[in-house]
């Protein structure tokens, strides 16, 4: 009598995942190098792959979680995503931003992680920020994006130098051996970062106003850095509604600070910033966050785009 137990096929489904991940392991393009000898980083948006790629240089292989033109607060991670994750040799990435990475880097377990936002304090920003005011953060969460902390902290260049330093460190332990390479190019990195906080100072120092309005609360720490007002038409998600409170403390402030332009974004929907806009009969222009690099983009990497900013601040604000 020929007997055979009935195997069902999530069981069938779940060997052969099983199988996959042991062959995986075993495979010698696997792991925390590539075949050639690069470490393998694994970055969740755009400003941490610039990092890992400036930092990097030719030891590593990036690969971005986040793909151009996609919202990175709304990503989703596929099942092949979150497997790649787990065999970097070092990930990047902004605990707060993004929940789907969250989760995927603390199931990872992998050793080498850079938390961007543990390199430099956060704070709590809403609709409006008043650089007139600038606090230090020292009394704010030093670790992560969470609570009501903004997490944009890649748009400030001293803050993006600060964390260029702890991805360096993070790189280094994960790869010994291009220590000094890494040391070299993050000295090259924030020497530019400290020249685009230089042009941002100069740029803005005669204006004629502070007050800029954006469409989400991505610009704080710059506002603060520069002496600027953000006044946001959302608060720090960028899909969310404004309210008919809000719309018409808009239409005040805009009149009292006498603002010329509202900011829009290359990757939101701009038409509640070209609806208040046509309302106050002002100008639209675009004021990139910088969370993605695409064909809409005003600038191929993240100092290009942020030179675009800055033109268009300076046209904003009346700069001379």
């Amino acid at each position: 009598m020929n007997i055979r137990r009935h195997i069902s096929t999530a069981t069938l489904a779940g060997v052969s995942v099983l199988g996959l991940l042991a062959l995986s392991a075993c495979s010698p393009a696997s792991g925390a190098h590539t075949e050639d000898g690069r470490l393998r980083v694994t970055a969740s948006f755009y400003p941490m792959e610039f990092l890992a790629q400036q930092i990097g240089g030719k030891h590593v292989e990036v690969t971005d979680l986040t793909k151009p033109g996609v919202e990175p607060h709304d990503l989703e991670l596929t099942p092949k995503q979150t497997a790649q994750l787990g065999e970097s040799g070092a990930i990047v990435y902004l605990k707060g931003l993004q929940p789907a990475v969250d989760d995927a880097v603390a199931q990872s377990g992998v050793k080498h992680v850079a938390d961007a936002a543990s390199f430099t304090p956060l704070e709590k920003h809403g609709t409006e920020v008043d650089g007139h005011h600038h606090t230090t953060g020292d009394n704010h969460s030093h670790s992560e994006a969470e609570g009501g902390n903004d997490p944009h902290i890649w748009l400030d260049p001293v803050k993006y130098a600060e964390v260029a330093k702890g991805v360096n460190k993070t790189l280094a332990q994960a790869d010994p051996a291009h220590k000094a390479d890494f040391q070299k190019n993050t000295d090259a990195l924030v020497k530019k970062l400290d020249g685009l906080d230089k042009d941002f100072r100069d740029g803005l120092k005669n204006r004629s106003s502070d007050t800029f309005l954006t469409t989400h609360a991505a610009f704080g720490y710059l506002a603060e850095r520069y002496g600027l007002t953000e006044e946001a038409i959302s608060g720090l998600d960028p899909e969310s509604e404004p309210s008919a409170h809000r719309i018409r403390d808009l239409h005040t402030l805009a009149t009292r600070h006498h603002v010329s332009t509202v900011f829009f974004e290359t990757i939101a929907n701009p038409a509640t910033a070209k609806s208040l806009a046509g309302d106050l009969h002002l100008k639209t222009d675009v004021l990139d966050p910088l969370e993605g690099i695409t064909g809409k983009s005003r600038g191929k990497d993240y100092f290009g785009v942020q030179r675009a900013n800055l033109a268009a601040l300076q046209k904003a604000l009346g700069s001379k």
